[in-house]
């Protein structure tokens, strides 16, 4: 299950490098880009809960679930602005991405 999820969630960040660049270049991104990206990244978070149920995953595993929780947060923030049809501010973008590249990284981690 864990390797689904890191397949669903590696899709979501290729999503997320397009939408961030858009808002690093001072254009609004995509709604349709935005939505498959929130889609992916909750149907990331799905997989790993249903693995962290099943039990017998590592703690790290949860460790990433956590802070990729605290990513899905910052998207969330990110969208009310894409909502207003304003500019995110960038350093929002960028902490958002970094977030959500350690969660990433660390639920990888248990698979490779």
């Amino acid at each position: 299950m864990i390797i689904y999820a890191v397949i669903v969630l590696a899709i979501a960040a290729l999503g997320g490098l397009y939408l961030a660049g858009h808002v690093l270049r001072d254009k609004l991104a995509p709604w349709a880009v935005s939505l498959l990206h929130a889609g992916l990244g909750a149907l990331g978070l799905i997989l790993l809960i249903a693995a962290l149920l099943q039990g017998g995953a590592p703690q790290t595993v949860l460790i990433g679930f956590v802070i990729l929780l605290v990513a899905a947060l910052g998207g969330f923030f990110l969208a009310s602005f894409h909502l207003r049809k304003k500019l995110p501010p960038q350093v929002a973008v960028v902490a958002h991405a970094g977030v959500g590249v350690v969660g990433f990284l660390i639920v990888l981690s248990q698979v490779v």
